[in-house]
């Protein structure tokens, strides 16, 4: 253990060999495994459980009965020593649990900086989660989900093992999001599928109206035009070039990973909800 500023309650427990920044607080009860490393001013209010090879990086405040970096809930987890990396002014809540990553991912679960992850909310193994995330109250991640930057996540909401979700999209309360949702898109509670941009998200960033519009236009041409997927995206790609919004979403859906992309609830597919 080194720190020579760090507050620890006589109470909690800290094995030799963590590692503490400065001004680090260590509040009643908690208990801190000895591969686990603290940023400056990092606060474990009391009752928090921070075990594996675990980092939590500067300013980041942890709620009593959070468990972070224990074995992830697979059964193919065999004790490698894999990792749990957290950023920066994360705020942990209430009942949070995260876990270390697999050898059948890539070692490691990381979680970006300034997110807010409200009571009960889960990170799985393997997670790649972005800076500036929202995760309401019991909003799940399964192992091997990927979310981008400026994310929100309604409460009760659950994302699929291996399903990405593009940087600025906002899944309501209680939606299951099992495929690729893209990025400024929105999930709206009790209907399948897409239910439109993030508008309101793309505002607070920056876009103007004339992105919007581009983006809004982009998107009825993606989801609601003629041909394959393969061809409106191409398409889409010749009629917005140099639009930066629907560059994004483009990127997104050619670099596919293993779920299938989200499409719009009012699409018709035959009968299932996602394109392929």
């Amino acid at each position: 253990m080194s720190s020579t500023t760090a507050r620890i309650d006589p109470t909690a427990r800290v094995a030799q060999g963590a590692r503490l920044g400065e001004n680090v607080e260590i509040g009643p009860f908690c208990t801190v495994g000895p591969d686990v490393e603290l940023g400056d001013g990092v606060r474990l209010l009391s009752h928090v459980v921070v075990e594996g090879h675990t980092t939590l990086g500067a300013g980041t405040a942890v709620y009593p009965f959070a468990v972070l970096g224990t074995p992830p809930q697979s059964l193919h987890y065999k004790g490698e020593p894999s990792r749990l990396v957290v950023g920066r002014n994360c705020i942990v809540r209430e009942h949070v649990t995260m876990n270390i990553g697999t050898a059948g991912g890539h070692m490691e679960t990381r979680v970006g900086d300034n997110g807010m992850f409200m009571a009960a909310s889960h990170v799985a193994h393997d997670c790649v989660v972005g800076n500036n995330v929202i995760f309401a109250n019991n909003a799940t991640l399964a192992g091997h989900v990927t979310v981008g930057d400026n994310v929100f996540l309604g409460g009760l909401t659950a994302v699929h093992q291996f399903a990405r979700v593009g940087e600025g999209a906002i899944i309501g309360g209680m939606c299951g999001a099992r495929h690729d949702i893209i990025p400024f898109g929105a999930m709206v509670e009790g209907r399948p599928g897409l239910g439109g941009l993030n508008i309101i998200g793309l505002k607070r960033r920056g876009a103007t109206r004339a992105d919007i519009h581009a983006l809004r236009a982009a998107y009825r041409e993606l989801f609601y035009g003629r041909g394959t997927l393969v061809e409106r995206t191409a398409r889409t790609a010749e009629l917005f070039a140099g639009q930066p919004y629907v560059t994004i979403v483009l990127d997104f859906i050619r670099s596919a990973g293993k779920r299938r992309l989200t499409v719009p609830h009012d699409v018709d597919d035959g009968g299932d909800r996602e394109a392929a």
